[in-house]
């Protein structure tokens, strides 16, 4: 941003503004939603919900501070402003720090002799520190990465194209202030829909596929509204649901594919879902240009990939796993043959009790991973299934 404010061609800031900022933008996002995920259980949805609300806040405030910053400091001036505004977040990275390590089985083949093909185990446990294959295991997660960039084909066209569509179909009426009001919605629902999603009896990918299906009817219905009071009225529902699937997504991310795979699987997802983010606008302006100089085509065209998204996610239901409780017998005899087996085995290596104790505890949780628990996957950290199967 800030090499951004010396470029004096526009290849320059194609580089500097779009590449740079962009790749730096997605490293900070993406961590900001995971590290919550290993502070915070029972309330993780409104806690994403509070942290995502900080940028509903800017995108209310931020049209009316980058004009005034423009007439003021003009765009070198403002990009500056715009740099040190973004340095307070490596202030706020010194504060991720994650609480649960990760552990291989490797180590228990190690510690208690068991003969594995330790080279193989490297060579893998190398190749998923970079790319966790395991996610892409899981039918759950490949269709919510399916459905979910479908659904965010035309999300950026309203915020776009709107304020264009205010001059031409209503002259004389503010169109950013629609903007603010799906920033300040956007804010309210973001922890309204965070707070509902940690409700035991509630279903966070049914809440997605609603505030999906009622950002398409919205968008379409800004085609037909012939008054301003209701495009605000319009804007301010857009809004509340635009902050249910935002808020969400982390916690729908660690509830598919559990703690350790949560942080690529939300990295491919945005990685995925920035092709459509990219191409909507531009062809609601091509749209624009060839059907009379009117949004209206563009509109409707722009509320049909979150419909045609929502009605998509219907198959993650579909997907069959062992329910957990069909399995508790099973899972807690063969926990005491493991411990036994366990006990039997440190009297001859003579492991201490705190050896012995780690042992058992990561034997459960291959046990339980075993079974296909549906709240876990086998990227999930051995200390968090263990956990769990002590609630059994």
């Amino acid at each position: 941003m800030f090499l951004s404010s010396f470029a004096d061609s526009l290849d320059l800031l194609y580089m500097t503004y779009g590449v740079m900022v962009g790749i730096g933008a997605s490293l900070a996002y993406t961590p900001s939603l995971v590290i919550l995920g290993h502070y915070f259980k029972r309330r993780l949805g409104l806690v994403n919900g509070i942290v995502t609300a900080g940028s509903s806040m800017f995108t209310m405030v931020m049209p009316f501070l980058m004009n005034a910053s423009l007439e003021a400091f003009e765009l070198s001036g403002t990009l500056r402003t715009l740099a040190a505004m973004m340095s307070l977040l490596l202030v706020c990275s010194l504060l991720f720090k994650p609480l649960e390590g990760t552990s291989g089985s490797d180590d228990i083949g190690v510690e208690l002799g068991v003969k594995t093909n330790v080279r193989e185990s490297k060579c893998r446990a190398c190749c998923n520190t970079f790319i966790n294959t395991s996610i892409w295991r899981n039918k759950k997660y490949m269709v919510w990465a399916l459905a979910f960039p479908v659904s965010l084909f035309g999300y950026f066209v309203p915020y776009v194209h709107l304020v264009k569509h205010v001059e031409v179909s209503l002259p004389g009426y503010n169109g950013e202030l629609l903007i603010t009001c799906i920033g300040a919605a956007s804010g309210i629902g973001r922890i309204i829909f965070g707070q509902l999603a940690d409700f035991q009896n509630v279903s966070r990918i049914l809440l997605q596929q609603l505030s999906f299906f009622s950002l398409g009817v919205l968008t379409m219905l800004l085609a037909i509204a012939n008054q301003y009071w209701i495009l605000v009225v319009i804007c301010l529902g857009m809004g509340i649901f635009d902050g249910c699937f935002i808020s969400l997504l982390g916690p729908i991310a660690f509830e598919i594919v559990g703690h350790k795979g949560a942080s690529q699987a939300i990295g491919c997802l945005l990685g995925i879902c920035s092709v459509p983010l990219t191409l909507g606008p531009p062809l609601a302006g091509w749209l624009y240009d060839h059907t009379g100089h009117s949004y209206k085509v563009a509109f409707l065209a722009a509320g049909l990939p979150p419909i045609i998204g929502s009605v998509l996610m219907f198959v993650i239901n579909t997907v069959k796993q062992p329910q957990l409780e069909d399995h508790v017998c099973k899972t807690g005899n063969a926990v005491d043959e493991m411990t036994n087996l366990t006990v039997s085995v440190s009297k001859d290596t003579k492991l201490d009790e705190g050896m012995l104790k780690r042992c058992v505890l990561q034997l459960v949780a291959a046990t339980v991973r075993h079974v296909h628990a549906p709240r876990f996957s086998e990227s999930t950290d051995y200390r968090y299934v263990a956990s769990c199967a002590r609630e059994i």
